[in-house]
């Protein structure tokens, strides 16, 4: 498998569930303003859409948008736990924490990149976050991780995502579960190899 990936990206989830596994894979790096890539490639080719994550599999299928991929890597080894088994009430339990994770944590602050936003959207934005980020403290309050005391691909997901809060000027000790929680997730050593990882390879030249 090879997984095209930029840096402190969403793309980080799957990276961490490869980890996780114990898969072999290649790991390229996308020029997210280019859309080169560290193989010499055009990433648009690999993917249209233009943004990480993609994950091209042994037979050349090539598989898009972050919930998916995780969703597909954990079923290749079902004895992991990193998803509950499909067809049960607790898989459905983690589509909705993914989709969540996607809708209001992921691309509903995304905006905020934009520095030059008014600030009454910015400070709307936020304060829509904000009110999401607690229906995620109040989750983890007395629990490990998001599904309970095992960690799932959710976790990658959200770990990912909330590496964007400081970005925002998101203070998240106002929660005080998260930082507990990230802190536990970094500490993984499938997080560490990951984070590693990515730093070996280069930024792409142009």
């Amino acid at each position: 498998m090879k997984l095209y990936f930029a840096p402190d990206t969403c793309s980080l989830s799957p990276h961490i569930v490869l980890q996780e596994l114990g898969l072999p894979y290649d790991l390229v790096r996308v020029d997210n303003r280019t859309k080169r890539t560290s193989d010499g490639g055009d990433f648009l080719s690999i993917n249209p859409k233009g943004y990480v994550a993609a994950l091209v599999l042994d037979g050349g299928e090539i598989l898009t948008e972050g919930p998916a991929i995780l969703q597909y890597l954990a079923d290749l080894e079902p004895s992991s736990g990193l998803a509950p088994p499909s067809g049960s009430l607790d898989r459905v339990r983690l589509q909705e924490w993914l989709n969540f994770i996607t809708s209001e944590i992921h691309a509903g602050p995304s905006p905020l990149f934009d520095r030059t936003l008014p600030e009454f959207v910015q400070d709307a934005l936020k304060a829509r976050l904000s009110r999401r980020l607690a229906v995620i403290e109040a989750q983890l309050a007395n629990r490990p991780y998001l599904m309970g005391a095992r960690f799932t691909v959710a976790d990658a997901y959200l770990f990912a995502v909330l590496g964007w809060m400081p970005v925002f000027s998101i203070a998240l000790d106002r929660w005080p579960a998260l930082p507990c929680y990230i802190e536990r997730i970094r500490a993984r050593p499938s997080v560490m190899r990951a984070l590693a990882r990515e730093r070996e390879i280069a930024p792409v030249e142009e």
